[in-house]
């Protein structure tokens, strides 16, 4: 497939069959590495009833399940679908960044104590099991309220809610759409941190580009401690999708969509089906935010152990990665609600969007951009141009450059583990493999996906943070 550049960091190509074209951001470098069947997907999304402007793919791009990981979509109300494929399976996998008023030097005495501590306090990896122990009414009670049940049950700071994407809520879930499978399987994870690419990591400020954004944000310094929380909504939401899929190939035979592939499976957005789909989803999304309430809430709980009872540490923003959800935006000129589909994207909003806090409503919405283990991590800030073009959707973090698998058989991870230390950095993790799958050399140049949306304009460099301390599962 031909991709023509039709301005810089952006790339453009429509083939028969295609509702709409397929744009990719991107710098050259990232472009000309794209894998073969990231282009075959955007097609294929492309090709979904009631696509509105252009399958989107963002520079963090690889291939992914339906959807390519990093693919936007949004779809009109009336024609368009939903399609668990374009959310994942990890429903709301998200990341959040916490400033504390801890600077480097403060920190460094008791880094090693505090990563054992966080690496204990919060459970993590394949299984893991939490410290809680939730009835079935009570994980209703969590798919509904999400992260204000953490907060209503001393586990969260009400002033956090005003912090997150959604105030940590979503509306329209609905538990009665949840299988007893999918509760067994979210009933002992709540509060845990999970596998693979999740991780909790303590951080410094390493480079600020805007003095005054970043101080809105509470970030005022480099060397200024910062925490990193980035998991999702664990078995509870991988149930949720792996059942709707199933779901949702039926429906699409049975109002005769074409699926260019199998793996797009989708439902009329005014179906039951969809309807039921969302609701379920919905109550993953809530979960997740509410997982990552908790973990922070032993994140401070941890530092206060091993510092001081008095210090600050508080919640800047909380974004999700994998979600569907409605949204007002305007097409041709006129406002219009839209089912917007952001898989291994974040939600980039411009200054004066009403789903921004109100705190940062003059500047624009904090967005939180984690990058692989080994080197750094980014605050941006929505743009204009975003909301113009890609829905209002930026990257998401590094992207894989590498399977896990091929990860697994290139490195070592005691070697991994010997570099980062070399480095100055404390890292634990439940399996030397899971450094391995995460080595720095399996993901894509985080400098240079930052680069690529800075350079398209879809969201602009407020600070960098560098990693310090890591607990991965």
């Amino acid at each position: 497939m031909e991709a023509k550049q039709i301005r810089a960091g952006v790339w453009e190509f429509k083939d028969p069959g295609m509702n709409v074209p397929a744009r990719i951001y991107a710098t050259e470098r990232l472009f000309k590495a794209i894998e073969e069947g990231v282009f075959k997907q955007a097609a294929n999304v492309a090709q979904l009833p009631g696509i509105q402007k252009a399958s989107l793919v963002m520079p963090d791009g690889h291939y992914g399940y339906g959807f390519p990981i990093g693919g936007v979509a949004a779809f009109d109300l009336e024609r368009g679908v939903v399609s668990p494929g374009g959310v994942g399976y990890d429903i709301n996998c998200g990341v959040r960044l916490l400033a504390t008023n801890l600077m480097e030097k403060d920190l460094r005495p008791g880094l090693k104590q505090l990563v054992d501590k966080l690496f204990t306090n919060i459970p993590s990896g394949v299984g893991s099991k939490s410290r809680l122990r939730v009835t079935e009414s009570e994980l209703d009670e969590v798919a509904l309220n999400g992260a204000r049940w953490a907060v209503e049950h001393d586990l969260g700071y009400k002033e956090d809610l005003k912090h997150m994407e959604e105030n940590g809520c979503i509306k329209g879930a609905d538990p009665s759409n949840v299988s007893k499978k999918a509760k067994a399987r979210g009933r002992p994870q709540l509060g845990t941190l999970g596998a693979g690419n999740h991780f909790l990591e303590v951080q410094k400020v390493d480079k600020i580009y805007d003095k005054k954004i970043a101080e809105r944000f509470g970030i005022t310094s480099e060397d200024q401690v910062t925490v990193m929380v980035h998991t999702g909504s664990r078995g509870f939401g991988h149930q949720i999708a792996d059942e709707y899929i199933n779901v949702m190939l039926s429906a699409a035979q049975k109002y005769g969509i074409r699926l260019p592939d199998k793996e797009l499976a989708c439902a009329p957005i005014r179906s039951t089906e969809a309807e039921r789909y969302l609701s379920a989803m919905y109550c993953a999304v809530n979960y997740a935010f509410c997982n990552r309430e908790t973990i922070t809430y032993w994140v401070r709980e941890s530092f206060r152990e091993v510092f001081s009872d008095d210090l600050d540490i508080r919640l800047v923003y909380d974004v999700c990665h994998n979600i569907a959800k409605f949204e007002q935006h305007r097409v041709d000129g006129e406002r219009k609600e839209l089912c917007v589909h952001r898989k291994g994207a974040t939600r980039a909003f411009p200054a004066g969007r009403e789903e921004i806090p109100e705190t940062y409503r003059e500047v624009g919405q904090p967005v939180i951009i984690p990058g692989d283990m080994g080197t750094a991590s980014y605050v941006l800030i929505g743009t204009e141009k975003a909301l113009e073009e890609t829905w209002g959707s930026t990257c998401h973090g590094a992207g894989r450059l590498m399977s896990r698998h091929g990860a697994i058989r290139k490195f070592r991870g005691a070697e991994i583990q010997r570099r980062m230390e070399e480095r100055g950095q404390v890292v634990r993790a439940t399996d030397p493999k899971v450094l391995a799958e995460e080595a720095s050399e399996a993901y894509k140049d985080i400098d240079e996906v930052v680069r690529s949306v800075s350079l398209s304009g879809i969201s602009e460099p407020v600070a960098r943070v560098v990693p310090l301390g890591v607990a991965k599962g």
